[in-house]
């Protein structure tokens, strides 16, 4: 298309998840109170793990990180869609929707890769106990973060940079309740093969990779735990510190799987914003009940946090 012809947009509309008034104001009372929870439930595991110095290990800074990731990714996708529910006014500007397109990806991608290193401290801690402080040192926990957030940052930033080089009409409305990179593509008329390819080959990346690590990983922890021939149960305690993790990882996989990696003719824009819905929403408010209401410390620790007893005594 010719130069002339083309024009530079300054806002897209953001369809939302219901276009009736009466469903709008029941969305927002929903995605408020379960984003009020989502914040709640993380702040508090951050300040539990942060004030007692019996969580300072590495499962539970992972966790505090986990926490954090999920808060943003939540929070890169909610607020603006609460803001525009409440005045009715569903737009976002051309620079904010890419600046929340990076964020989400981030958040999302740092979200993958947390839930891999995640399982590996659980793989060293129960396939080989003996070598535990050496391999999860604190060196090697600040490498292993270190490392995902540069990957996922270079990541968010590459298909946020393609995505500023597309044209667009004057009036893009985004099948979606934020800017994800699916439906801003859709919206495009200039040729995004590229975008599409590195669409599939990083985001195949970030999922995959993650999820393998995470199967590789569980696949030796079962079968260590399955070798386990302790009267006093072992290895059903050994697995019960992992159902937790477990849980989050098949959840989280299983709306991002259905969401990226179904074809179009089997997937629709519904299920999508179902699946976004979840990732982006659902799984982080139960990230902390799932991973503080079935571990005995971290229960302790929020009884006595919330009851405003020390928790620094031994």
């Amino acid at each position: 298309m010719d130069g002339e012809n083309q024009s530079i947009i300054s806002e897209f509309f953001l369809q939302g998840i219901s276009e009736s008034p009466e469903q709008q104001q029941l969305v927002f009372g929903i995605f408020l109170s379960m984003y009020l929870v989502t914040l709640t439930g993380n702040v508090l595991i951050i300040l539990a793990i942060g004030f007692d110095p019996h969580l300072h290990t590495p499962m539970y800074f992972f966790l505090v990180n986990l926490s954090f990731v999920d808060m943003g990714l939540t929070s890169s996708t909610v607020i603006k869609m609460l803001v525009n529910v409440q005045t009715q006014h569903h737009t976002i500007s051309y620079m904010g929707c890419l600046t929340q397109m990076y964020f989400f990806l981030m958040f999302g991608d740092l979200d993958s890769f947390f839930l891999a290193v995640m399982s590996y401290d659980h793989f060293v801690a129960i396939c080989h106990p003996l070598y535990y402080s050496t391999v999860m040192s604190p060196q090697a926990c600040a490498l292993l973060l270190a490392i995902c957030w540069i990957f996922t940052n270079i990541v968010a930033l590459t298909h946020t940079l393609l995505v500023a080089q597309l044209s667009f009409c004057v009036i893009g409305e985004i099948a979606h309740f934020f800017c994800d990179i699916i439906p801003v593509l859709k919206l495009s008329y200039s040729d995004t093969h590229i975008n599409e390819l590195m669409v599939f080959a990083l985001g195949g990346t970030v999922l995959n990779v993650p999820f393998i690590c995470i199967v590789i990983s569980y696949i030796h922890i079962v079968s260590a735990i399955l070798r386990v021939r302790a009267p006093w149960g072992g290895g059903g305690k050994a697995f019960s510190t992992c159902s937790s993790h477990l849980c989050v990882v098949c959840v989280f996989y299983g709306t991002l799987f259905s969401a990226y990696l179904c074809p179009p003719s089997v997937t629709s824009e519904e299920k999508d914003i179902a699946a976004a819905a979840v990732y982006t929403v659902v799984t982080p408010m139960l990230n902390p009940f799932i991973y503080s209401l079935r571990n005995k410390d971290m229960k302790g620790t929020l009884k006595r946090l919330l009851s405003h007893r020390t928790i620094f005594s031994s």
